[in-house]
């Protein structure tokens, strides 16, 4: 086995015939279901069928939230250049960054980048489910924070043949989630803002709430997808129990 299978964790029903895989080692495994209910409207049906679930990892899930409904109705092409970057509590650096971390205590980095070999694990998940033809370039990094996360997904729209507006790109994203009953992602409106108090990784700590948001200058053809949500919440333990 993998290191992620030798990590496996498994919560299994009392049939036995029903597991619950929270490791990296099934999420992109034929006959594994995906455990992220908001990925279409079919998927809460696919996962309370499957006999196996894969519970997705944290980094992936809000990328692939503001992904996956652009691709899907044609703003842009599965072959773009994605590129994520984004910030976690050091709980989303695995086991030997809290303990790296833990042990520091206030003396440990305030912002660090890690993943640097690009080979992070998260991206044939974030791939796959974000409908994508090529890898993504994905540049996590952590703070000085046990838990929380901003995911941001920059987009240089001027180089597609038709240029969507950044109302389009929100519209389609708020239209994916409006049609998924008992979705806990909530879409942000759209609006201009130089900033928000609310754009903060340790805002929805605690709870299985994810947000989006959407930010453009259509004179430049630039957007920017951003998600907050809790890398231990939505991003774990949350999806897993929802």
């Amino acid at each position: 086995p993998d290191e992620a299978a030798k990590e496996s964790v498994s919560l299994i029903s009392n049939d036995r015939t029903k597991g619950i895989d929270a490791s990296t080692a099934h999420r992109t495994a034929d006959g594994w279901a995906y455990g992220f209910p908001e990925l279409g409207r079919e998927q809460p049906g696919v996962i309370a069928s499957a006999k196996r679930v894969a519970n997705p990892g944290c980094w992936p899930q809000g990328p692939i939230a503001s992904l996956r409904p652009l691709v899907s109705a044609g703003l842009l092409p599965a072959d773009f250049p994605v590129t994520v970057n984004g910030i976690s509590g050091y709980s989303g650096g695995g086991r030997s960054m809290i303990e790296d971390y833990e042990a520091k205590g206030e003396d440990a980095p305030e912002f660090f980048p890690y993943g640097l070999t690009l080979q992070h694990k998260h991206v044939p998940e974030l791939r796959r489910y974000a409908r994508l033809e090529r890898d993504p370039l994905m540049q996590p990094s952590v703070g000085n924070f046990a838990q929380g996360m901003i995911t941001v997904v920059p987009l240089q729209l001027g180089t597609l043949e038709r240029v969507p507006a950044g109302a389009e790109l929100h519209a389609a994203i708020a239209d994916h989630f409006a049609g998924i009953p008992g979705s806990v992602v909530e879409v942000a409106p759209y609006a201009a803002s130089e900033r928000l108090p609310e754009i903060e990784p340790e805002h929805y700590n605690g709870t299985n709430r994810m947000k989006l948001h959407v930010f453009a200058n259509d004179r430049r053809a630039q957007a920017l997808l951003v998600a907050v949500y809790d890398n231990l919440g939505k991003g774990a333990s949350g999806a897993a129990v929802q």
